[in-house]
């Protein structure tokens, strides 16, 4: 990608978080987009099902992002999730398996432009999204998670960083393994 390519300009975005500062400061560094906004899962959801969207930056909490994450994949509306109280790798690895296309912490909302300009283009070019996202932001998660976060999922992390997707055979067993039942996920 050249520097002077925008793969934000003229995109149709929709972003949904219950804090307003955020909806606003998602607004103003994606200026180069059109972006819609919602501040509840019902507004969000009505919005994902009358408009096709070029992407949905959709919060965890408070909005239950999750369940928007379902919509915006029924529709084929890629995803980011964009969270602070849900960072952990249990709500990494749920937002993956739902189909989200990267998972950021508001803690680089600052960069939100940037990022969100070569997840654009990594998609737009067939790039594994996600193997962009742990290059540019792995040291991150290392830190908040601990340097061996992966171990309790081994096997779902060693299957997914072959390609950077989960394939229909993962996705059946994860439905059987036991100890992601437990969790919720």
């Amino acid at each position: 990608m050249k520097q002077t390519d925008s793969f934000l300009k003229g995109k149709h975005i929709l972003a949904v978080d219950d804090e307003w500062d955020v909806i606003e400061t998602i607004q103003e560094i994606l200026n180069e987009a059109k972006v819609d906004i919602a501040q509840d899962y019902e507004t969000a959801s009505q919005k994902i099902l009358q408009t096709q969207y070029d992407l949905a930056i959709l919060d965890i909490m408070g909005v239950n992002g999750i369940k928007l994450l379902e919509e915006c994949v029924r529709r084929d509306i890629p995803a980011v999730m964009l969270t602070a109280n849900s960072l952990n790798p249990e709500s990494l690895m749920q937002s993956i398996k739902k189909g989200a296309i990267s998972y950021l912490s508001k803690e680089h909302l600052s960069e939100l432009d940037s990022l969100i300009n070569e997840l654009l283009g990594a998609h737009n070019d067939g790039t594994p999204t996600w193997k962009l996202l742990f290059e540019k932001l792995g040291d991150h998660f290392n830190q908040r998670f601990g340097k061996d976060w992966k171990d309790d999922n081994k096997d779902f992390w060693n299957d997914f960083e072959k390609d950077w997707k989960v394939s229909r055979g993962i996705q059946e067993r994860l439905l059987h393994d036991k100890k992601i039942i437990d969790k919720g996920i």
